[in-house]
Parts: structure tokens; sequence; C-alpha cells
């Protein structure tokens, strides 16, 4: 019989034993999975849509709802600025592009963008289908959006107020769709795209709609640009010497806030950083206390069997295969934890993910990261560790001593 089948008898002898064990490594393994796999993908996701834009300024509030609600539009914008003001501020010597944005509708809570031709270039954005939205209520889709929808060329859909749900729904204009973007692997695969004027008339036309005929709208958007806002601007400077001077002459001299989407994503992450660390502390006692519970058990069970394996050396048995078997044992328990705990968190994951309200934060277990060979050589390690001494105490034993005292 060889050494392997030899171990896997040995094992499944006590079946408890084994499956608890497999449990606990399967537990820890698990966790650190979710992990490695929630904070690259979080990482990935704020690294690629922010790393072109070097500030964003909005209405004065919480720099990170700034952030979090014009690059990755996971929040609530903090208010609007003044088009007047923003259009000087475009226009600065300081600045290289200027992305203006008009947030505040949601299509089955997708995000509505206004927007102009600034938003393609800083983004690199192509269509696999159809064109750029141009006139009013044309709308060209993210890919995500699109699948997620069932949305195609010359479809049209309805808006709703605000940034979720769809109570509010503005039946008087729908959108029609245009184009479908090439699937961008970021933020803009879950977005609607259209022009700012079509959401400026959308609201215009929500305080006056009744008292209004729709001719007389076609001429109503520049009779008061003066009242009109966007949400944010998504800036690039022009130079090294925009850093220092343009963020604080937005903050001191303008009612508007300027952020560093640089600044605001390391603060986020240096907070989550914090529930990431403890949790992997937490994962990592567990593998410890596998570890344990895999020695406690092998030694155990060999001061057990110490009669059978002295049996088997009389009958032949090298001192070397009775370590191999012992070995294996170990080994072949964290083997199957491991595994288990990997499919596991990778299975979580995507049930966590498929929970997830918001398009753009939407985590995957469906990923495979190369990282993961060190979880799978951390669960082989454990095995072997847990198994060395009783392995050792198995080449050494005494068959005389062993065989006279039974």
């Amino acid at each position: 019989m060889s050494p392997l089948k030899i171990s896997w008898k040995n094992l499944w002898s006590k079946p408890l034993n084994a499956g608890l064990n497999i449990l606990l490594i399967a537990f820890g393994t698990a966790i650190l999975t979710i992990l490695l796999l929630a904070s690259s993908q979080v990482s990935e996701k704020l690294e690629n849509n922010a790393k072109d834009i070097d500030l964003v300024v909005g209405a004065k509030g919480s720099p990170l709802q700034l952030v979090l609600s014009s690059i990755y539009y996971i929040d609530f914008p903090t208010g609007n600025i003044p088009l007047k003001e923003a259009r000087t501020l475009m226009s600065s010597p300081f600045v290289k592009m200027a992305v203006p944005l008009a947030l505040g509708d949601n299509y089955n809570g997708l995000r509505i963008v206004g927007t102009d031709s600034n938003f393609v270039k800083l983004y690199k954005l192509n269509t696999s289908e159809g064109k750029m939205w141009a006139g009013d209520f044309e709308a060209t889709i993210g890919a995500d959006v699109a699948k997620t929808q069932n949305l195609k060329i010359g479809d049209t859909f309805n808006g709703a107020h605000g940034l979720s749900g769809s109570r509010d729904v503005h039946e008087h204009h729908p959108y029609k769709v245009v184009g479908i973007l090439a699937p961008q692997g970021n933020v803009t695969d879950n977005l609607i795209l259209t022009n700012i004027s079509s959401v400026w008339k959308m609201h215009d036309e929500e305080h006056d709609h009744d008292e209004h005929d729709h001719e007389e709208h076609e001429h109503h958007e520049h009779d008061h640009d003066e009242d009109k806002e966007l949400t944010s601007i998504l800036i690039q400077y022009r130079s090294p010497m925009s850093v220092a001077i343009f963020p604080r002459m937005v903050n001191e001299t303008t009612n508007m806030q300027a952020a560093s989407p640089a600044q605001e994503s390391t603060r986020l992450f240096s907070l989550i950083g914090v529930g990431v660390d403890t949790l992997q502390w937490f994962a990592v006692l567990i593998m410890l206390i596998a570890a344990i519970s895999v020695f406690v058990n092998l030694y155990n069970s060999l001061k057990e069997r110490s009669y059978d394996l002295a049996i088997m050396r009389t009958l032949g048995a090298s001192r070397t295969k009775l370590f191999v078997i012992v070995i294996a044992e170990g080994i072949m328990l964290t083997l199957a934890g491991t595994l288990i705990g990997l499919a596991l968190g990778h299975f979580a994951l995507e049930l966590i993910g498929s929970y997830q309200e918001s398009g753009q934060a939407r985590l995957s277990g469906m990923v495979l990261l190369s990282d993961e060979i060190y979880l799978f050589a951390a669960g082989l390690s454990i095995g072997i560790f847990a198994s060395i001494i009783p392995a050792i105490q198995a080449y050494r034993s005494d068959i005389s001593r062993i065989l006279s005292k039974n």
C-alpha cells in the first residue's frame, strides 16, 4: 500500500478531527482571500478612476464626499456651483483641461452625467456602437449600462430625479441612446453620458413645465446663463506650479472648494486599511490555531498508532516511509482546507458584490489574483510545520521498545 493511501485512511479513521482541522484552515484562508481580493479591487478602482484627474472643484463641504461623488459616483454631491464662477476657473492659466459635470438624475440607480467632449478626452473613451452624444437628450451609455438595462441604439428611457430610486420620473423628456461605449474597465462603464444643457432643460422644465410652451424652451437655454449651475469640475493642471497655487486660490478666494483625488483616496484607504489590518490579524490567528490543532491531532494519533507503525517497520517499511506517511497527513489536511477556503472566499465575495447597490464599487469574486499563490503556499507550509515534529518522532521511534511494551 502506498504511503499516500495509508495517510488518507489514517486521516479519515477520525473524520470529526479531520473535519474540524479542515474547517479551521478553510475559515482562515477564506477571510484572507476576501481581504486580498477586496483590497486589490478597491485600490485598482481608486487608481483607475482618478489617474488623470489632478483636482475636483465643487461646492464647499466634505472634500472626500466631493471626490466620491464626482469621480467614483458613489455619494451625493456637496451641492452646486454657479456656472459663471466655474467658467472663470476653467479658463484659468493654471488649468490645462477642465471637465464640467452636471449631476442630479439617475436611471434605475445609474448616474446620468451631463458633461462635454473633454470628458471623452479625459477618459479616452471610444464607442463600440453608434456615436458620442451631441444634441439635447442624446445619451451615450457605458458598456455595463447597455448590458444590465438591456438598452440598444435607438432605445429611449426616462431619467428620474435624484441619484437613486425612480419615484420622481421626468416623463416629459425621454433620452435617446445614440451610442454605447466600449468597455473601459473604469467608472464610465456604469454611466449614462449626455450634454449639460439636457440636464439643465430637464430641471428648468420641472419648475415651469406647466406655464410655458415647449417652443419657448428652445431659446430658454441661454436666457439666464447667470442662474445656471454645475455640480463640479474635474481639472488637469498645466504645470507642477499649479499644485501649490491653484487649490489654495480656489479654497481661499471663492465660495467653492478644491479637493485632491490622490490625497482623499489615500485618506480613504488608510481608513479602510485599519479595518483590513484587524481582520488580517484575526485570519492569521485562526490559521495559527489551525496549525496547532493539526499538530495536536497528528501527535495524539501518532501516540495511538505507535504499535501499528512499529509492526509496519518489522514488515519492512523504512523509517523514511513512516516519515512520509505522517508529513503527507498534515499536507493533505491543510491542502484540503486551503483549497476549500480559497473557493469559499471567492464565492463569499461574489455574493457580497451581488448585494451591493452601487455598480461603481461592486466587488467581484470572479477574479483570480497571482498573490493567491502565497495563500496556497502558506497552507502548504502550515501542513509541513505542523507535521514535522510528529514525523520526526515516527522516524526515530524505537521498534523494540514499543513492541516490548505491548
